[in-house]
């Protein structure tokens, strides 16, 4: 099987590890095991359970606590509609792994994330793309999408929020596109790993899951949860489809481990102050980047309502690729080029760092595009 080079993923590998100024990082400031022990505040108890905790496969699905946890972040779900992966990532691939075959039609939004227009292409998928676009808030075109999935689809495919742009879907345009599928016979994938940092209110967005019965949720620790280092995330689904998911997991996941199923839990047990320290982080830096963009005439935005991202558009003549790698060498400052999502003329910021490496970044960068005149 051949699969097209991950391009965010190669980027980030190349660079992330000796830039100065991270505004390309997605997840939110990553906890240390220490700091999340003082965030819960059970530090004792805890620990206990770390230190007796039997290194053996364990559950293999993933613990009951940890699935009754995850349930419990949507409306209408139980343990037995959860399955524990290997991260996002991995349980996105399962899903595709599970769901597609050679000849399959699939629809899926872009710019989003690699794996959902990549991973189905190497299957021999028919792959039909719908493009958002800035002129509609980077939403989708409900009519364009209604063209899209025909009675041969067999799975549509959202990121919401979005990646790279921060739009979110409301729950009305979720009951839409539901209604398309349904019409068609599709499922829905719903990669949600930004779910939970809505830039106002309660900050947790809508599950696919909770709308439509073949609706499939992806989510995990990374990206609002500070977690990345658990490489531990979910499928949310149907108990029919999780079973046959889980054929395809026996070959390449056993069990995820034991001491990041227990941490994982811990941390979503607290989770209201697990949030509500993302929520201040990604409010306060989003403010620092709209700030900014709206203070110079030559990049402009849609300002993001939800994720760690937003996509800037700029006007120098100069490609991201060559306008990413040169500010680099030039002042330390990491961003991700928008060609990775095949928006050209654009870079993806995130916004989930400290503010001082968001703002020293932000003037640095001013500084370099004023440079280029």
């Amino acid at each position: 099987m051949k699969i097209d080079d991950f391009a965010v993923e190669i980027w980030m590998n190349q660079y992330e590890n000796d830039c100065t100024y991270n505004l390309a990082e997605t997840c939110v400031s990553s906890l240390s095991v220490d700091e999340l022990l003082e965030l819960v505040g059970d530090r004792d108890d805890v620990l206990k359970e770390i230190l007796s905790t039997r290194l053996s496969y364990g559950d293999i699905p993933g613990s009951d606590r940890l699935r009754t946890v995850v349930a419990s972040l949507f409306d209408n779900q139980t343990l037995n509609n959860v399955l524990i992966t290997h991260g996002t990532a991995g349980a996105n691939a399962l899903v595709h792994e599970t769901l597609v075959e050679p000849g399959d039609r699939v629809v899926t939004v872009r710019p989003t994330y690699q794996q959902h227009y990549s991973i189905p292409e190497s299957y021999g998928a028919e792959l039909q793309e719908l493009w958002l676009t800035e002129e509609q808030g980077w939403l989708p075109d409900l009519e364009a999408l209604a063209a899209l999935v025909t009675p041969e689809t067999k799975l549509v495919v959202l990121t919401n929020p979005n990646n790279p742009t921060g739009s979110l879907m409301p729950v009305e345009t979720l009951r839409a596109i539901a209604r398309i599928a349904e019409d068609a016979g599709a499922w829905i994938l719903c990669d949600e790993v930004y779910r939970g940092i809505d830039q106002t209110g309660s900050g947790m967005t809508q599950s696919i899951a909770d709308v439509y019965e073949r609706g499939i949720s992806t989510g995990g620790m990374s990206k609002p949860y500070a977690l990345a280092g658990l490489r531990l995330g979910w499928i949310v689904g149907p108990a029919e489809f999780l079973e046959a998911v889980s054929i395809h997991r026996d070959y390449n996941t056993i069990s995820v481990g034991r001491i990041d199923d227990l941490l994982a839990s811990v941390a979503l047990e607290n989770i209201d102050k697990i949030l509500d320290r993302s929520k201040q982080i990604t409010r306060a830096n989003l403010a620092v980047v709209d700030a900014w963009v709206q203070g110079r005439e030559d990049v402009w935005w849609v300002t993001p309502v939800a994720a760690t991202v937003g996509l800037i558009h700029y006007r120098a003549n100069i490609e991201s690729y060559d306008l990413c790698t040169s500010m680099l060498a030039a002042n330390g400052v990491m961003l991700t080029p928008g060609d990775a999502f095949g928006i050209p003329r654009s870079i993806r910021v995130g916004f989930a760092y400290d503010t001082e490496t968001i703002a020293t970044g932000l003037d640095l960068m001013g500084a370099f595009l004023d440079g280029l005149g």
